[in-house]
């Protein structure tokens, strides 16, 4: 069976016309709560970006936001493959779906999923071929026409959705991750797929969000996990975002947040809100140095 998987939020999230959906790329990236500039010319030579968490709502409400991470990417050469994990919103599937075979369409074009990676991560009893989890499932699909403004459509996904996010299924997928990584010699960006804390007042989420991101920016997994069960953090994408961190922190990856913003700050209404982050990890990132409220001033839009 040839598995293509069409857009199933395209005219929703995104644009579902190629021109249209080029101008609101490009929007995204010179919004002034984006990188405020479209990405230059590649730099020469794989990149020291490992892994990266990226929101996924509407493109117009956390597509500034993502920009970060995508404007970042664009710096540095194509990977070979890109390892996208999100939370399952349809409650399809099964606990930690791969779909390993085929091609994905976009209104840019056509991305073939990276079948020799797949089977490889296939060996983890942890992770299982599945294509219903993935037939409505938004936060994958919104990160591919990003990819392909940035890269083109030759470089090639694994896509892999995670219903189970708790610590102990996080740290198998990315043990599964690593290993496939290390036997295939692939140049891998892992990225996952994730919102923050949903329909809060502004003020209570960023406050909460905030906590959160000084521990993904730490690369603190087991007290990231601790933190959203114990506050009840209604970040959707927790479990895919340890499994960015824990792939970081092996291959010796540092953490720095790119941008937070909630969707109070796109449409000023902060009665209600969603939060935005961009993170990046890899080798030889600079963190600033932050102290107390430094990390609010430095992420906080200006």
């Amino acid at each position: 069976m040839n598995y293509i998987r069409d857009p199933a939020v395209a005219g929703q999230f995104y644009e579902s016309n190629k021109n249209d959906l080029i101008k609101r790329l490009e929007w995204c990236f010179k919004h002034p709560l984006g990188p405020g500039r479209l990405p230059k010319e590649r730099g020469e030579g794989f990149g020291s970006i490992i892994s990266a968490q990226v929101p996924h709502a509407g493109y117009i409400y956390s597509g500034p936001a993502a920009a970060h991470v995508y404007y970042a990417l664009a710096q540095q050469e194509a990977p070979d493959t890109v390892i996208i994990l999100g939370p399952n919103h349809t409650g399809l599937g099964m606990p930690i779906s791969l779909y390993a075979k085929g091609s994905w369409r976009t209104p840019l074009g056509t991305l073939d999923v990276d079948e020799e990676l797949s089977s490889l991560l296939l060996q983890s009893e942890i992770i299982q071929e599945d294509y219903l989890a993935h037939s409505g499932e938004h936060s994958i699909e919104v990160q591919l026409p990003f990819l392909q403004y940035i890269y083109g459509s030759d470089i090639k996904i694994v896509p892999i959705t995670m219903m189970d996010q708790r610590y102990e299924t996080a740290k198998k997928v990315a043990e599964a991750i690593i290993h496939a990584i290390n036997d295939s010699g692939k140049r891998v960006v892992v990225l996952a797929s994730s919102d923050m804390t949903h329909y809060e007042p502004h003020n209570s989420a960023r406050e909460k969000d905030l906590e959160a991101l000084q521990l993904i920016e730490n690369l603190e997994i087991e007290r990231l996990y601790n933190y959203v069960v114990i506050e009840n953090l209604t970040m959707c994408g927790y479990g895919p975002v340890m499994v960015a961190m824990a792939v970081a922190r092996y291959f010796g990856g540092t953490g720095l947040v790119l941008k937070y913003y909630t969707s109070g700050d796109i449409i000023g209404d902060k009665s209600w809100v969603v939060g935005y982050a961009s993170v990046i990890f890899g080798k030889g990132i600079i963190k600033p140095i932050k102290k107390s409220n430094k990390l609010k001033e430095s992420i906080m839009p200006v």
